[in-house]
């Protein structure tokens, strides 16, 4: 059994929330100067999804952050110059170069692996490197196809041996073009500075474990594992030397760690407030929502809509700090946004849900919100007039 050791500073829960929010970007005046690129090297991965509602998940990320930022501006940010490459942390995520080193240990893990669930057929790796090496880069269609049917999970050759190329870190994601992964050699993508797996598993981890605690500002153990999807034991085996310290949070089980420079300087500033992608790293983890916020967040696209509470890709609305309700927006042709249902936590929550759709309209051309149900049917009407307010005073 590993002895933790002793806490360095004990917290208040509020310390500890306004902790979480400045290191994630949502308190203080945000740094514009570096933008979109500086969000993903603050964040260290932004997550990547399929849906697109608003917008897709990693548009909404810089967005939440910086505003009405354009959506061009934020692909341009992360691919340009090669800024940025794709591959597995908390899920699958665009992550600045410089930590290319730092994914030595999964790579090696994925070459190391015995058992695939997609058989690799024969000849089909060197072909794909090959065409690569002559005529990319190359989505999974131009390479060949990528299914050989039109179910998801039937991949054909062609795509199982890019992606098992992907993860080994011969080939590297290197944009998305109409979602689909545009594959080239990591030999060319990746600067020459970059390219090579030197670190051993230890230093991989132990830079992950910090940026995960820089990024989360404060967690418990199984926040930071969680970040970048490592397992508890990896993060215990390092976490002593990796520059985070110990503290102790009010209300909070487990044991804390914080990083230091976020404990030095009391967090202040102003609030955003804004409408956050299910997908937010603020957010994406359930348990931890739950003990920072008192929030219960999940994301209900693939439940059956008979069973959905709070509806197809609900968004939370921060504001003040906290989150104080739920929207499940929509587009409709003629630049509508249409809130299809909302849930607020109270009178006191609808000028700032008014103000996240709002703006959010406006980030992706729509000039009329409409609302359609809210949870609280009396609370309607008052948002509707608070929506209205907010769009006539942005027209002026």
């Amino acid at each position: 059994m590993t002895t933790l050791p002793r806490p360095t500073a004990a917290l208040s829960a509020d310390e500890a929330r306004r902790i979480a929010l400045k290191a994630q970007g949502f308190l203080g005046a945000p740094d514009r100067r570096s933008g979109v690129r500086g969000v993903l090297r603050h964040l260290g991965a932004v997550q990547l999804d399929t849906i697109s509602v608003l917008a897709r998940s990693h548009e909404l990320i810089p967005y939440a952050r910086l505003g009405r930022v354009g959506r061009r501006t934020v692909e341009a940010a992360y691919w340009q110059d090669t800024h940025a490459f794709e591959y597995w942390s908390h899920a699958a995520c665009i992550l600045p170069i410089e930590e290319w080193p730092h994914f030595a240990f999964r790579r090696r893990a994925y070459r190391d692996r015995p058992h695939w669930s997609h058989e690799l057929p024969d000849g089909a790796y060197d072909q794909v490197i090959k065409q690569l090496r002559t005529e990319g880069p190359l989505t999974a269609t131009e390479l060949g196809g990528a299914k050989k049917t039109s179910e998801w999970w039937d991949w054909s050759g062609t795509k199982v041996a890019v992606e098992r190329a992907l993860m080994y870190g011969e080939v590297v994601c290197v944009q998305r073009r109409g979602w689909k992964r545009v594959y080239d050699l990591a030999e060319r993508a990746v600067p020459a500075t970059l390219l090579h797996d030197d670190l051993d598993d230890t230093e991989c981890l132990r830079r992950l474990v910090r940026l995960a605690g820089q990024s989360l500002g404060i967690g418990t153990r199984a926040d930071i594992a969680d970040y970048h999807r490592l397992k508890g034991e990896q993060v215990d085996a390092v976490i002593a030397d990796s520059g985070l310290v110990p503290v102790e949070v009010e209300g909070w089980s487990k044991p804390a760690w914080a990083d230091p420079a976020a404990l030095a300087v009391p967090p202040r500033g102003r609030h955003r407030t804004t409408l956050l992608s299910p997908f937010d790293s603020l957010i994406w983890d359930r348990a931890r929502t739950e003990r920072i916020f008192g929030f219960t967040h999940r994301l209900e696209a693939y439940v059956p809509k008979p069973k959905r509470v709070y509806g197809y890709y609900a968004m939370p609305v921060l504001a003040g700090g906290r989150l104080v309700g739920r929207v499940d927006p929509a587009r409709e042709a003629g630049g509508v946004l249409v809130a299809r249902q909302v849930t607020l936590d109270g009178p006191k929550a609808v000028p700032a849900v008014a103000e996240a759709l709002v703006e959010a309209a406006s980030w992706v051309n729509c000039t009329t919100v409409r609302v359609e149900r809210v949870d609280a049917p009396e609370l309607r009407e008052p948002l509707v007039r608070e929506v209205t307010r907010a769009l006539t005073a942005a027209l002026r």
